[in-house]
Order: C-alpha cells, then sequence, then structure tokens
C-alpha cells in the first residue's frame, strides 16, 4: 500500500491529484459538505485536513494512539469524527482544527463511525460485535446494538436519520430504527464479510461491498435484492453513492477504483426536491416494526384515493416498454462488466511481456 491520496476529476482529460504527506498506508476519506476540504486516516495514526487544489496543504491532527479507520464531516462541515484501532471514537473541530472530545466505550477496535444527518447523534461500528449510538452533546451512548455475530465493518445513518444500516464480518446487512432500537430488516445476502455500504441519496435504495468481490444493491422499500454486480476480482472493500446518486464508486483490493451510473427508474432530482410523504419500510425479518421513510414521486398517494378509483388496466406495449427498459439497464451492467474485464486483460498482457522481457534480460546476463 503506498500512503498517498488520489483525487480524480470527472471531467475527461482532467488532472488528477496527488497528495502525500502520511507516514503510512491511507486508510479512509471523506470530502467536506462543501467540497473545499478532505479528510484522510491512516496507518501512522494521524488525521489530515487537506485543501483538495494544486498544492495539497494538509494540517494534521494528533491523537489517536494506533491506526485511525473512519473519518467523516459532519453535515456543516464544522466538526469530524474518527474512529481507531485505539478503541476509541473522537470528535474535532475542523474551524478550530482541534481535538474536541472522546467516546472510549467500545472495548475493541472501532472501525466506523458517522454523524446523524442533523449532527446531533453518532453512530459507530466495532469489533467487539456492537453498534453504538451516541449523543453528541451530552457524549453518553443512548444504545448498544447486539445483534450481529461477527467484528462489525461498517455502519451509516439513512438519509432521513430515523434509522442506521450496519455491516459485518457474518456476513449480514442490518438495519435498526434509531427511535425505537429495533430491527427493522436483515439481509443475508453475501456469501462473504460485507465491508462497507451506502445509502441512495433517495433513501430507497442500499449498496453493499463484499470479500465475495461483488457489489449488491438492495430495494429497501420492498426488502429484496435487485441487482449483483460483478467487476471486482478479489474482495471490494468500499461503496459509495455520489451526491446526487446518479453515479456510485467501489475500490477493491485488485487496485481498481470503479465508477458506475445508477441507471435506476428515477427521475433523481425530483425525488431529492419533492417534499416526500411518510411511507412504510419494507421488512425482510419477519414480523418487525415499521419505520417511516421517503419515498419517490408516484407512491405518494393516500390509501383513501387508491382504494376510490378504479386499478387503471397495463396495456400491453407499456409492459413491454418497461420490461425492454430493464433489459436494457441489465445489458448496460454487462456491458460495463466486459469492459473491465477487456482492461484486465490488457493489463494482465502487459505485465506477462514485462515478465518475460526481464527473464530474457536476467538469462542474457546469466549468460557466460
Amino acid at each position: 500500500m503506498d500512503s498517498c491520496l488520489m483525487v480524480w476529476h470527472m471531467k475527461p482529460q482532467s488532472r488528477a491529484y496527488r497528495f502525500t504527506g502520511h507516514k503510512d498506508a491511507v486508510t479512509c476519506v471523506n470530502f467536506s459538505p462543501s467540497g473545499h476540504l478532505l479528510a484522510s486516516g491512516s496507518r501512522d495514526k494521524t488525521v489530515r485536513i487537506w485543501v483538495p487544489n494544486v498544492k495539497g496543504e494538509s494540517t494534521v491532527f494528533r491523537a489517536h494512539t494506533a491506526t485511525v479507520r473512519s473519518v467523516h464531516f459532519c453535515s456543516d462541515g464544522q466538526s469530524l469524527v474518527t474512529a481507531s484501532d485505539d478503541k476509541t471514537v473522537k470528535v474535532w473541530s475542523t474551524h478550530r482544527q482541534k481535538f474536541l472530545f472522546s467516546l472510549s466505550q467500545h472495548i475493541n477496535w472501532v472501525r466506523c463511525a458517522k454523524f446523524s444527518p442533523d449532527g446531533r447523534l453518532i453512530v459507530s461500528a466495532s469489533d467487539d460485535k456492537t453498534v453504538k449510538l451516541w449523543d453528541k452533546n451530552s457524549r453518553e451512548c443512548v444504545h448498544s446494538y447486539c445483534e450481529h455475530g461477527g467484528f462489525v465493518t461498517y455502519v451509516d445513518f439513512h438519509p432521513s436519520g430515523t434509522c442506521i444500516a450496519a455491516a459485518g464480518m457474518d456476513n449480514t446487512v442490518k438495519v435498526w430504527d434509531v427511535r425505537t432500537h429495533r430491527l427493522l430488516q436483515h439481509y443475508q445476502l453475501h456469501s462473504a464479510a460485507v465491508n462497507a455500504l451506502s445509502f441512495h441519496p433517495s433513501g430507497n435504495y442500499l449498496i453493499t461491498a463484499s470479500s465475495d468481490s461483488t457489489l449488491k444493491i438492495l430495494d429497501l422499500m420492498e426488502g429484496r435484492l435487485l441487482y449483483t454486480l460483478h467487476g471486482h476480482q478479489g474482495p471490494a472493500t468500499t461503496v459509495a453513492f455520489s451526491r446526487t446518486g446518479e453515479y456510485f464508486a467501489s475500490g477493491g483490493s485488485d487496485e481498481q477504483v470503479m465508477v458506475w451510473k445508477s441507471n435506476f427508474d428515477v427521475d433523481y432530482g425530483e425525488v431529492l426536491k419533492v417534499q416526500k410523504p411518510p411511507a412504510t419500510l419494507a421488512s425482510s425479518a419477519g414480523n418487525l416494526p415499521a419505520v417511516d421513510f421517503p419515498i419517490p414521486p408516484g407512491r405518494d398517494k393516500s390509501l383513501e384515493s387508491v382504494q376510490s378509483q378504479p386499478p387503471e388496466p397495463i396495456s400491453m406495449p407499456q409492459t413491454l416498454t418497461n420490461t425492454l427498459e430493464h433489459i436494457v439497464g441489465q445489458l448496460d451492467v454487462l456491458t460495463q462488466t466486459v469492459s473491465i474485464l477487456e482492461q484486465r486483460l490488457t493489463l494482465t498482457e502487459d505485465k506477462l511481456k514485462q515478465c518475460l522481457e526481464n527473464q530474457q534480460l536476467i538469462m542474457q546476463r546469466t549468460t557466460p
């Protein structure tokens, strides 16, 4: 592993930035809400705040005594929360560039910590097999979720702030209501550890990355698997949706960073702009309690209005259109996968050619 950060511009032919400063492998990064700052954590036990420009200047935060596993900005950009192998969660002021306080009830490495959308709560995931919910102001642990059967690798808040999702080494993803602390959904879809997850900005979808090398997209409203994506060769270690949800990026132990187009049948702009009424989250774990979730346009009719109107017949052409659109979406995913495989084949050929050339050079040197 190198110890640098890479910042890519999505525009074609745009220059990428390479930042150096950490003394050991970089384990995590996070942009501030404004995009004007970039935080990173490292095995060198430090946190750095970067200004993502040509100069690549950074400020070092020191307080952790072991590897920093997670960094996350608060929604106002004024605070930063970090998680570490020193078993603590720490909160920092980005404006004053100083350490504020530490949360210290975990009894093993803390792999992830995130602020709630409103900044009032913090959630953390640990190798002690628990997820802990904290009140930022009182600095008290509000609740511990202990349902995971192994190390908890990742946790995050739903965009509404009403629930959290956690991923674990037990191959599962679990969703809890932060108000009632009850388990809402339980997914066991991967065949190996789940390393990361990300909510779509609409709140209707969740994407997961696993050591089984796949990414999976879940429909939270229906409680089911939508897509399984194959692209990484080896464990998929991280994944995240873009701010609009139109794209998502994934990274893996194959040293590849992939950018995917979501291709959901959703108008992202409208979903994010519209005032969304509550809907019931589908339960995939039996008779579990419901939670209010934002829903996209088209699902906002009341029960009365639905009952009072006869169902509209779906014409065959419309059905065919929907089916064809779904097929086109699947073909697009396949096309991306084939393209990635072609790139890998080219890289393998180049490496093989280089090995043969090196072998010839060695033989020439050893020949008397």
